[in-house]
């Protein structure tokens, strides 16, 4: 019997009405990015307030729309209730900066040490992963924020992508320990303190919103009527090594997958007037689609072929989002 598509896009966004928050992975050039905008441009046009966001550091939303979409959100011209966001992290980073600062500057004091704040502040956010951290807060603004009704994230490739959306379960563990720590160090303080008043802990403050920020969005990321997280592969064998690796560290962190979409297929032609390069591409596709079927049989949400034009503008992508929820 012929493999094939069980439950397409369409069918399974129509299962899951209320879903809110998509996301779109994959190894580094499987076309996550066009994916992305071809779903929101779909969505939009069934009415729903869209944004598109771009969460991945290396942005390339704008280029793909044609229209600068850096650091603000805009709408995108000439369709309705379509947006498009790539996130600037800068003006987050020097946030947390001056936070760190305080909450250093804080401690310092607590603690009686002559001590200044700039060095440590230095060492905490020269981190690469500060960055991460930084565009994760931003992406969950946008999700506690509720301006829109559906938000679908071009996400970086998968390794940084599993970090991302890791976040919510580390930092809450993190925080969880932070916590006990404080309340520890809070009691001990007390006992020896000859003053009975009540002082202010600023540190302690933060970690329990801290922890609370965390455990809503570990609600909203792992609830499956809410979000989904959809693989983009090509029929090759490194894409497909990537979705396999990470597709159980995505079911362990209860973040739910909605399913893969196949990307650069070639299309059927005449054996005869096919050249010898094109034919062997196909022939390899087709032993990749192979172990497609095997490994995600009844994932699998779409079939998109090669296009014979690079996809970029709005039309391009309207044209895709026809192909992927047809």
């Amino acid at each position: 019997m012929e493999n094939q598509i069980t439950t397409n896009m369409r069918e399974y966004l129509k299962n899951h009405p209320a879903l809110k928050f998509l996301f779109f992975g994959g190894k580094g050039g499987v076309g996550k990015t066009v994916m992305a905008g071809a779903t929101a441009l779909w969505l939009a046009s069934q009415g729903k307030r869209t944004l598109l966001a771009s969460t991945n550091p290396v942005h390339s939303l704008s280029g793909l729309l044609d229209l600068e979409v850096f650091g603000h959100i805009t709408p995108l011209p000439g369709i309705d209730n379509a947006s498009a966001y790539e996130i600037d992290t800068r003006e987050t980073i020097e946030k947390s900066k001056k936070d760190i600062r305080d909450k250093i500057n804080w401690f310092l004091r607590f603690a009686d040490l002559q001590l200044k704040a700039d060095e440590f502040v230095d060492a905490a956010t020269l981190n690469p992963a500060f960055e991460e951290s930084a565009m994760f807060e931003n992406m969950l603004d946008l999700m506690f924020g509720e301006e829109f009704d559906v938000y679908v994230f071009d996400t970086a490739p998968t390794a940084n992508a599993r970090r991302l959306l890791g976040m919510s379960k580390i930092y809450s563990l993190w925080v969880d320990k932070m916590v006990r720590s404080r309340e520890e160090a809070k009691s001990l303080r007390q006992l020896l303190s000859f003053s009975k008043k009540e002082e202010a802990d600023p540190l302690m403050d933060y970690l329990v919103d801290f922890r609370e920020r965390m455990g809503h969005a570990r609600e909203l990321l792992t609830n499956p009527e809410l979000t989904s997280f959809f693989f983009v592969t090509l029929p090759e064998a490194l894409p497909i090594a990537v979705i396999t690796r990470f597709l159980k560290w995505f079911h362990d962190f209860g973040i739910p997958v909605g399913g893969i979409v196949v990307n650069g297929l070639l299309p059927e032609g005449d054996p005869e007037k096919t050249p010898e390069f094109v034919r062997n591409r196909r022939a390899m596709q087709a032993e990749h689609m192979q172990t497609i079927w095997k490994l995600f049989d009844g994932d699998v949400r779409a079939l998109v072929p090669l296009f014979e034009t690079e996809i970029q503008g709005i039309a391009p992508l309207q044209r895709l989002a026809e192909t992927l929820f047809a």
